[in-house]
């Protein structure tokens, strides 16, 4: 074992051992939770634990490295390190395990996720950012196995960013550069790709960032031999480490119940990342799972006995215990007297917990008894109700849930009495619904005064001689501005860098603001959306591009994960604003033409999906996210880059509105409802349909999520009474949740006077070609014949059927 015993001019032995001692203590709580909270699970007070034993003290090692600035992005396997550096208290564990609402008991989530999920607080109670440099921070986790890489490697490249760029204003972020990212993953999760793309971009962009590998030997039942060639992550990554003259990373290997070498191990990888910006591995090996992988099961069903044997003499906090014994630092009365405070300590931060999570609803449970007797006595259906005012006098379960359901179905049994009690009982739960609901569904978008429906529309400007020029220089002209009047702002992408993107819309760009904020990447989608994820929770603003549409799949999983749920998952309280760049629509083939907007549009709610006709609407979009804090994904139209359009004299400030919808053709017979490409076959049809005395109307959606939020739809079809919704994703698609939206939400259906009609895309992938396209995707022949039958079948007279 290495020497850490103070050395002359640093602690003395008595405050040398007091430290240890201190660390030990967190040990021995964290396990004591561990072990409490599974018997909470099991006697039904939680629902499920998964939690972090035996992988206490490498992380009290790793704690003494991590810094005010420094950011975690880890599992669920860290509330060791959580409580070493002071973020995560007994009452805040059982909190998070009961699932209490409230932000300021239960800081991880205010109940939204699981115990075991961890995070700090980023953001004021307006949403204005604190100063990280002054804290400790954490991102938020996400249950998903190697969802927490992406994100690390953004968080990493922040770091990066701000020692390279002097012209951003670091202050709130920053310290030149010089904070670490360090992430955690176990043992079996490093067979994900993301865990390997992570590792590899990191190798390349040479970032400040430490992944700690918590090995056991296991993932969930399945042993290491199954999971990783050799059994050993550390070993097949060999290929990885720095050599002189090439980038890569230093790797290290420590035993996990090792104290002393923990922290040497810790103290060399802080060295390598925090001044040299060299990525790190450490491979944390003979760890150990006293409980098995969660509440679910129990390890004794795989695991011998043998292993399990070696697994109690090879516990780290036993072999710690054991340790300080040998070197004189506490004896064993000492340490049993610890223990046992210990174990009083953390039973009486459990029952603080359950008390403090039960109190709102039993307040609630007592208001509701007073209720429902008054109208038990008072109605005639007294003998149903007073049931349930029993049930609710008998209820010991601390559930507002209970509590809302047993109120609301004494409704139905005075649905015919008008009495006052009931009257008093509707307006309570009336205010219940309106007072609890948020608990469990803000934060979905940002709440702040900087949410991107606040961001007020400003046209575009022309020059009496402005000119027609290709589409993407609007884009790339813009962008310019963007550059030169944000600093924070930066772009990357597969080819976004040395040649502009491959539509030109980033042209020249690289030459102009350097290959840090205008950037090549490889090809690797879901690692683009992490640096994104990671930029962006450190102040930046990054635009990350994804070439194609079609090559966004490989990255939803993060987008729908992590990005979309940030502000929600943290009620509020981190917040990525990250903008996700593509195109797409119409093109050629199965993989270049697709438009699966419908999966996009419902995996990624909390990110705005915006989907502009021309790139001078695209650019406004930008504009308009980069003034506010919130994520979106903008699709530009692939086939649209070429097409000419007038170049505006206010680049950089004219901005499009979100969740508005514009009408490009009024008429009176019918509206039409699309977005994108599309449209320009919609307004070709409605062009033919107006030859034969068809006046249809035409709006562009423009933004799907959120989607129309002053209704304006719903105004045209009441003018029409007629609408078709065109979209060239499949059938129920975009086109269905469109449809939901208009007939559903704005109640369009009281105004039809004909079936609301979709046409869509076939339910294949396109087919190559201008032929597959046209067999494919809707065309203009497609759109007029449609609302030519639908005309047909109003006046059939004046309609006659086409064949």
């Amino acid at each position: 074992m290495p020497d850490i015993s103070p050395k002359k001019d640093e602690l003395s032995f008595e405050d040398f051992k007091k430290e240890v001692l201190q660390d030990y203590t967190i040990a021995v709580i964290s396990r004591e939770c561990s072990l409490l909270g599974r018997r909470e699970v099991l006697t039904g007070k939680a629902k499920f634990g998964i939690f972090g034993d035996g992988k206490e003290v490498p992380q009290l090692a790793w704690a003494k490295s991590f810094k005010n600035g420094d950011f975690r992005s880890g599992y669920y396997r860290d509330q060791t390190f959580m409580m070493a550096i002071g973020k995560l208290s007994i009452e805040e564990f059982f909190a998070g395990l009961y699932a209490n609402t409230d932000i300021q008991q239960e800081p991880m989530s205010a109940g939204r996720q699981m115990g075991g999920h961890f995070m700090t607080h980023s953001l004021n109670e307006d949403g204005s950012w604190k100063n990280l440099t002054e804290q400790k921070n954490s991102s938020a986790d996400i249950s998903p196995t190697a969802g927490q890489m992406p994100r690390l490697l953004g968080l990493a490249q922040a770091s990066k960013v701000y020692r390279a760029e002097k012209n951003i204003d670091s202050t709130l972020f920053s310290n030149n550069g010089n904070e670490i990212a360090w992430g955690t993953i176990g043992n079996a999760s490093t067979s994900e790709g993301l865990f390997w793309e992570t590792i590899n971009a990191a190798g390349v962009l040479q970032v400040p960032m430490v992944i700690n590998v918590w090995d056991d030997d296991y993932g969930i039942s399945v042993h290491a031999k199954h999971q990783t060639t050799k059994e050993n992550i550390s070993e097949i990554l060999k290929g990885f480490q720095r050599e002189e003259g090439t980038n890569g990373f230093e790797i290290l290997k420590v035993k996990g119940w090792d104290y002393p070498s923990l922290i040497e191990a810790y103290q060399k990888a802080e060295k390598f990342a925090r001044e040299e910006h060299v990525p790190v591995l450490i491979h944390v090996v003979e760890l150990t799972q006293p409980q098995g992988h969660s509440t679910s099961g129990s390890h004794e069903r795989y695991k011998s006995k043998e292993r399990l044997e070696w697994e109690k003499e090879n516990d780290c906090n036993f072999k710690m215990r054991q340790w300080i014994l040998d070197h004189g630092m506490a004896t064993e009365e000492d340490l049993s007297q610890l223990e046992k405070d210990i174990k009083k300590q953390v039973r009486d931060g459990k029952k603080a917990a359950w008390t403090a999570f039960g109190k709102q609803a039993k307040q609630e449970n007592k208001e509701a008894i007073a209720l429902l007797t008054d109208l038990a006595n008072a109605s005639e259906n007294k003998a149903f109700i007073q049931p349930l005012v029993n049930e609710l006098k008998e209820n010991t379960e601390p559930l507002k849930s209970v509590v809302i359901a047993t109120a609301r179905k004494a409704l139905r049994f005075v649905r015919n009495e008008n009495i006052e009690p009931k009257t008093k009982l509707i307006n309570w739960i009336t205010d219940f619904k309106n007072r609890i609901q948020p608990q469990y569904s803000s934060n979905l978008q940002s709440e702040s005064k900087w949410k991107a429906t606040n961001i007020e529309a400003i046209d575009p400007i022309y020059d009496t001689d402005a000119k027609e020029v290709d589409a993407r220089m609007i884009l790339r002209d813009n962008f310019d501005k963007i550059f030169e009047n944000k600093p924070k702002a930066l772009i990357f992408g597969e080819d976004s860098g040395e040649i502009g993107d491959v539509n030109q819309g980033l042209e020249g760009l690289q030459e102009k603001y350097g290959s840090i904020r205008v950037a090549d990447t490889g090809i690797r989608e879901a690692t683009i959306l992490g640096q994104g994820i990671g930029m962006a929770l450190r102040g930046l603003r990054p635009i990350a591009e994804i070439q194609y549409l079609d090559y966004i799949l490989y990255a939803l999983q993060i987008m729908s994960d992590d990005l979309a749920t940030t502000a929600y998952r943290t009620a509020g309280k981190q917040k990525a604003p990250l903008i996700v760049r593509t195109r797409g629509h119409r093109l050629e083939g199965i993989w270049h033409s697709g438009s699966p907007m419908g999966g996009v549009l419902n995996l990624i709610r909390g990110v705005h999906v915006l989907v502009p006709r021309n790139m001078t609407k695209a650019a406004g979009f930008y504009n308009t996210l980069l003034a506010s804090d919130e994520p979106g994904l903008i699709v530009e139209c692939l086939n649209g880059y070429r097409l000419k359009e007038k170049m505006p004299s206010n680049l950089g400030e004219f901005k499009t509105a979100i969740g508005q919808v514009e009408t490009i053709r009024e008429g009176s017979d019918i509206t039409l409802v699309s977005y994108g490409s599309t449209l320009r076959i919609v307004l070709q049809a409605a062009n033919e349909l107006q030859e034969l005395g068809i006046d249809a109307e035409v709006i562009d959606v423009q933004s799907l999520v959120p989607f129309d939020l002053n209704h304006d739809i719903v105004k045209s079809v009441a003018k029409t009474n007629r609408l078709m919704v065109i979209d060239e994703d499949v059938p129920g698609g975009a086109s269905a949740y469109i449809l939901q939206k208009i007939i559903d939400e704005q109640n369009a259906y009281m105004h039809l006077d004909s079936k609301p009609q979709c046409l869509t895309a076939k339910a294949h992938r396109p087919a190559y070609g201008t032929d597959g396209d046209y067999f494919s995707k809707p065309s203009s022949d497609d759109v007029f014949e449609q609302v030519y039958a639908i005309m047909h079948e109003f006046k059939p007279s004046r309609f006659p059927k086409l064949m």
